[in-house]
């Protein structure tokens, strides 16, 4: 009897002794996996996370918000806007290429080390905030929005991470000034030959299909810039076309010529677009860029020749 008794309890004891290592392994390889998972989906595990690598990721998530801001504004503050119903519909993106990265093509890169600054169109210091807002009331021919909503803080975020040192290629290109006034006529003819497929006979742009938003912009009627907007000023709308227009063109192969450029942009900024005219704007007038095209002037030219020229005059005029 004992030493059946014996050879039981050893036999009890190396089953409890591999039950208890099963249960070990099984605890080794759930905590294994859950790692792994953890790591794969990219989401650690609680407890894992120290605060700096909380922020990194808090950040980072505020500047892809941001990108998203840019390249689909109309999804947020358009006429169906998730956020705000507060614009024309284009998105940034439209006038600020590839989310404002592309060489000369109106980008971002000098806004974070440019602002806040003076600037002569308000006379005030801007921060890029209000350079921001400013787009939203001209180009967008919209409203501000709130200085400290999360959407304006991560435009900013966003804006500020794709600084770039790069002195050739910021903004837009400067177009040689012509010897002649710019041409709406001829620039209709230019028009119609080289943007008509993307921005349409009448300029009503191009939708994304399926979609709220413009994949080409509209470049004149109701859903385009106002008159208030920076890409009404001719040299300004002849540079982003020349390095930018049609498509495919670049700063170092572009497709028009000085002229073919300086005509569309005059024939473009011809046709009826929204008026918005900020009486505030501009409030010392000697600070007016030469093809701002509305009065009053510094100088005793006229209009119609500050906003197709010919601006060398001008200039000679005021070196003189």
């Amino acid at each position: 009897m004992d030493n059946n008794f014996q050879d039981r309890f050893v036999k009890l004891v190396q089953t409890i002794q591999k039950m208890v290592l099963l249960v070990i392994m099984l605890l080794v390889l759930g905590i294994a996996g859950l790692y792994f998972i953890s790591d794969t989906l990219d989401h650690p595990l609680p407890g894992t996370l120290n605060n700096e690598t909380v922020v990194m990721d808090m950040e980072e998530n505020q500047m892809q918000y941001g990108e998203d801001l840019i390249a689909h504004t109309a999804k947020y503050f358009g006429p169906d806007g998730t956020v705000r119903q507060n614009s024309n519909g284009m998105n940034c993106q439209n006038c600020h290429l590839d989310a404002g990265t592309k060489k000369f093509g109106n980008n971002y890169w000098k806004v974070a080390t440019e602002y806040p600054r003076v600037r002569g169109r308000s006379g005030k210091m801007e921060s890029v905030e209000m350079r921001i807002n400013d787009c939203f009331r001209r180009s967008l021919n919209g409203d501000t929005i709130a200085l400290e909503s999360r959407e304006m803080k991560a435009m900013v975020a966003y804006i500020t991470s794709v600084a770039s040192p790069e002195e050739t290629g910021a903004g837009i290109f400067s177009v040689a000034m012509l010897d002649r006034p710019a041409n709406p006529a001829t620039g209709k003819i230019g028009y119609e030959k080289h943007c008509v497929v993307c921005h349409g006979a009448q300029g009503e742009g191009m939708r994304i299909k399926g979609a709220n938003e413009y994949v080409y912009p509209p470049l004149w009627g109701s859903h385009s810039y106002n008159t208030a907007a920076g890409l009404y000023r001719l040299s300004r709308f002849a540079g982003y076309i020349k390095t930018n227009m049609p498509f495919g063109a670049t700063a170092e192969n572009p497709i028009l010529s000085n002229e073919e450029a300086w005509d569309i942009a005059a024939y473009v900024n011809s046709q009826e677009r929204p008026i918005k005219i900020f009486k505030e704007d501009w409030p010392d007038i000697s600070k007016k860029p030469i093809d701002h095209p509305f009065g009053p002037f510094a100088d005793n030219y006229s209009e119609l020749q500050h906003k197709f020229g010919p601006f060398k005059p001008m200039l000679t005029n005021e070196s003189n």
